[in-house]
């Protein structure tokens, strides 16, 4: 199975005087930051300090759009158009790359529930492959592993690096179990190691259900705002490379 994986978390979810997750400690674990744009934390602010922290660390910067949704910290679904999505997708993209030093991303992975609904909503997922090509076709795009919307974006032309979660529960069809059902969260660190080797060497996960399912990913991800996130990186990362893999960027990967 896989020889080497990226390792992403999502980062600069404060806002304001909030301060949310582990960043600072978070950073030196991982290779690819996904950076909130405004839409569902963040700021200009807080934008600036966690691009800042990235190209400190040699940290691959990639933009994490979202629906329009402060209050629900873009985890509610909601209903908008294909042109809708698109049009706030190439903004926040363009919002978080004004403050890259070059003025390049590495990447775009949608956050919370427009990633979710992407899975299975093909207009959706063509509209968010839609905006990255419009912005940036070098770009890579972060879908779920296993996903047509993986399949989609490869036939648009994207490069796409397949996405596992080292600390989010699977139902048996591959997708993530909704934050709402319990078990969706794997908070145990042994458990999230395990989870993780599995996934990136054997190329199989256990469902929330007890099935055993196939999952070949090229990024794994960890949320930063999980408690114990900082432990569960550095647990993650030295237990993948104990396993003998190797932790890339995702530029050399997908």
């Amino acid at each position: 199975m896989a020889g080497k994986i990226d390792f992403n978390c999502d980062m600069g979810e404060s806002f304001g005087m909030y301060k949310l997750g582990y960043d600072d400690e978070v950073i030196k674990f991982i290779t690819s930051a996904n950076i909130a744009c405004g839409f569902h934390a963040g700021d200009p602010m807080w934008i600036r300090a966690t691009v800042e922290l990235a190209e400190r660390h040699g940290v691959g910067i990639g933009a994490q759009p979202s629906f329009p949704d402060l209050m629900g910290f873009g985890r509610r679904n909601m209903s908008v158009s294909p042109e809708e999505a698109r049009n706030d997708v190439t903004y926040q993209i363009g919002a978080l790359q004004a403050f890259a030093s070059n003025k390049k991303l590495q990447h775009v992975k949608p956050h919370g529930a427009m990633y979710n609904m992407a899975v299975a909503d093909e207009a959706l997922a063509r509209a968010i492959c839609q905006a990255v090509l419009d912005v940036d076709a070098d770009m890579i795009l972060v879908a779920l592993a296993g996903s047509q919307w993986v399949d989609l974006a490869s036939e648009m032309g994207l490069r796409v690096a397949r996405e596992a979660f080292a600390d989010r529960a699977f139902t048996a069809q591959g997708t993530l179990v909704p934050r709402s059902q319990a078990g969706a969260v794997v908070h145990d660190v042994d458990e999230v190691v395990r989870r993780s080797v599995k996934m990136v060497t054997e190329g199989r996960v256990t469902a929330i259900t007890g099935e055993e399912i196939e999952i070949h990913a090229d990024s794994l991800c960890l949320h930063g705002d999980t408690p114990g996130a900082v432990e569960m990186a550095r647990a993650v990362r030295e237990g993948l490379e104990a396993a003998g893999v190797e932790i890339a960027p995702m530029n050399s990967i997908a």
